[in-house]
């Protein structure tokens, strides 16, 4: 991401009032630098900008009134709507870190090779990022931690990760070792 492109930060989800102020998802982490009073957003898609004029976090979100967003019926139309900020110099990522739309596209094998599928969304559950990944198995969560991913890549579109660490191979692996007192070894006949 370089200065002057678009970045998605938040996401109308309701009203407050009548007046016109939205409720707000973050999809951000510096919510409140992207939500400060004079900070401009745009609809994604659309080119004309939104000037935030009132703005605090709530217990849902973040509560914003913009200038241009005058009473509820207005607010209304973006109900759903993706808002962007516009990526400034000096606020790129450093090497290495990326921004979720970044990651999603991106391909998942687990470690023995075998495909899992691609990323298609991205969450966060308590401290840590959770990719949605769908594939042949279905849909996966799979936390961005150490102990599961194993190469994160996603800038070459690779990110792998340890299947056996969130259980995918674990059941099958035990549905073949043998059970307590049994044996897989040929037997001898009984004389």
């Amino acid at each position: 991401m370089t200065a002057g492109e678009r970045l998605v930060v938040a996401r109308v989800r309701g009203f407050h009032g009548l007046r016109g102020t939205m409720r707000l998802e973050s999809l951000t982490d510096r919510a409140e630098k992207r939500f400060a009073v004079g900070e401009s957003l745009f609809v994604e898609g659309s080119d004309g900008p939104l000037t935030v004029v009132e703005s605090e976090p709530d217990s849902l979100g973040w509560r914003v009134r913009f200038a241009e967003v005058t009473d509820r019926t207005a607010a209304e139309g973006l109900r759903d709507a993706y808002l962007e900020a516009v990526v400034a110099p000096g606020e790129e990522l450093p090497r290495g870190e990326f921004y979720w739309h970044q990651v999603v596209g991106a391909s998942v094998a687990d470690v023995d090779g075998s495909v899992l599928g691609e990323v298609v969304d991205i969450y966060r559950a308590g401290g840590a990022e959770v990719m949605v990944v769908s594939g042949p198995a279905g849909e996966l969560d799979v936390p961005l931690v150490r102990s599961v991913v194993r190469v994160f890549a996603p800038a070459r579109g690779e990110i792998v990760i340890d299947g056996e660490a969130l259980g995918l191979r674990g059941e099958d692996a035990a549905e073949d070792e043998p059970t307590a007192g049994s044996t897989n070894a040929p037997r001898e006949p009984d004389s």
